[in-house]
């Protein structure tokens, strides 16, 4: 019934950081469950069940006849909380636009919600940042289960991808430049020339 149904917020901190959150209303993503579908690779838990209900690692039951379906956020034992979540996302998106599910497909009938705050008609920007770089500190400083893998907002390893590609280019995944192919042909771009090093 549902697709991943993200659900994202972001805000800043000071300086030139920030927090985003992206989250899934289910475990996995379709596109991450392609690309490890077609590099014959399975996930490490069962995120999947089959069009039986069986509880799988494997992607290659998305396209079976009949298709199993990814499981929503907090699995079998919790799963209700992705379910909930992606009924929010189903109803500020679809449900507000009047246009989803409900239709016919005509390509990508995605809906996308987008609710913006200004800081200044509630409590000030300097207040919000005083109180979520307070908020960060307390993360970032609490102490990891591994001592090399210290805790880290949502999204500082994005902004650092972002700082580092956009001086260096973006590499991509094995699985990514086989599939852009047919894309170009039909725009007659070809990657080989964006290719640098």
């Amino acid at each position: 019934m549902f697709t991943p149904n993200p659900l994202a917020l972001g805000f800043p901190l000071s300086g030139d950081s920030g927090v985003m959150v992206d989250i899934s209303a289910s475990i996995t993503t379709n596109g991450m469950t392609n690309r490890k579908h077609k590099a014959g690779e399975k996930y490490e838990h069962e995120v999947f069940i089959d069009s039986k209900g069986v509880p799988t690692n494997d992607p290659g039951v998305l396209f079976q006849q009949p298709p199993g379906t990814l499981l929503p956020v907090g699995g079998l034992s919790h799963g209700h909380k992705g379910y909930g979540l992606s009924l929010l996302v189903e109803s500020l998106t679809a449900g507000m636009a009047g246009h989803g599910r409900a239709d016919p497909k005509e390509g990508w009938g995605a809906t996308v919600h987008i609710t913006v705050y200004d800081l200044n008609a509630f409590g000030g920007t300097q207040d919000f940042l005083r109180q979520m770089d307070h908020v960060a500190d307390r993360c970032r400083n609490n102490p990891p289960i591994d001592p090399k893998r210290p805790v880290r907002m949502p999204g500082e390893k994005g902004l650092h991808l972002l700082r580092e590609q956009s001086a260096l280019g973006v590499r991509l995944h094995d699985s990514i430049a086989p599939s852009l192919a047919e894309l170009e042909q039909k725009y007659q771009v070809w990657l080989k020339d964006a290719l640098v090093g």
